[in-house]
């Protein structure tokens, strides 16, 4: 939790491998490899939910048997290097460019909900702001790690007119709002989009208001495994972020730290790649991920 936001997690990710690869203390590439993998492991495991985190590592690794075969250490470690440094670079160009197709999306007047931290959103909004558009943003806490204060530091510090609520206070505010726009951790190939615990809410309650939802990520947000009916596995953190267990001996305290978004209530995915709705997530997914007979995704 030290570094929050998908894609930051993803971009942290590559320069971690890239770190690895550079390391002066491994002699071989036997030895690199089996680093690289011990180090893909530890990285994926510490947040299963977000799936950028997994494809930042299948991109910046690929097949480390096959690009070690003929090859010597320092073509390894210059390939590892260079596909991190890809990323990265290919990462941050995605926001920006998500940033300019989303605004076009936001109107002169627009007050926008957003929820938790995402760079993507913020993107959206900081562009449409920069255009000369008079908007205004309303923002939830995002409890328990209350990320929200993160985004309204950022709005606030770009002159953008910010309301901090309580992530319960939503559905007061909605007749407000004009467009909800959030990030993503993950989308699954049916549509659905995994988000911070509270999207789903925001997202139904704009849906019965009539309000449009927009979902801001990256391509690589997008989930291979869901292409097979693997289902996204939502990570559960500790109840000590919400309460301390000791004062309430004997209770359950549960923490899921993500939420499933059916597509329905989401009406725009804005990429890089341009705008889509909810259904062709499938269709994307299929151009970036190439699914074997067996079922595995490389």
């Amino acid at each position: 939790m030290e570094i929050r936001g998908a894609g930051k997690i993803a971009r942290s990710a590559a320069r971690g491998l890239k770190l690895v690869a550079g390391d002066d203390e491994i002699k071989s590439v036997e030895e690199l490899i089996e680093k690289l993998k011990k180090a893909s492991k530890i990285l994926i495991d510490t947040r299963p939910t977000a799936v950028s985190l997994a494809n930042s590592v299948r991109f910046v690794t690929g097949d480390l048997e096959e690009l070690s075969e003929n090859a010597d250490l320092g073509e390894v470690r210059e390939k590892i290097i260079s596909r991190a440094e890809e990323f990265i670079e290919k990462s941050e160009k995605a926001t920006e460019k998500i940033g300019q197709i989303g605004a076009r999306r936001i109107s002169d007047g627009d007050t926008i909900m957003t929820h938790c931290h995402s760079t993507n959103a913020l993107s959206v909004i900081k562009t449409a702001h920069d255009q000369g558009k008079d908007i205004r943003v309303i923002a939830t806490e995002a409890r328990p790690r209350q990320q929200g204060l993160i985004t309204i530091g950022e709005l606030a510090k770009n002159d953008i007119p910010v309301t901090l609520i309580v992530d319960s206070a939503a559905r007061f505010f909605m007749k407000e709002v004009d467009k909800v726009v959030v990030g993503a951790d993950s989308i699954a190939a049916n549509g659905a989009v995994v988000n911070k615990i509270g999207t789903s809410q925001i997202a139904l309650i704009a849906h019965e208001a009539r309000v449009l939802t927009f979902i801001a990520a990256e391509s690589y947000k997008f989930h291979p495994s869901t292409l097979v009916g693997e289902l996204v596995e939502i990570e559960e953190r500790d109840a000590g972020e919400v309460v301390d267990p000791d004062r309430f001996p004997g209770v359950e305290v549960r923490n899921p730290a993500f939420d499933v978004t059916p597509a329905e209530y989401i009406d725009l995915i804005i990429t890089e790649r341009g705008i889509i709705p909810p259904e062709a997530a499938y269709e994307l997914l299929q151009e970036h991920f190439e699914l074997s007979s067996e079922g595995e995704i490389f």
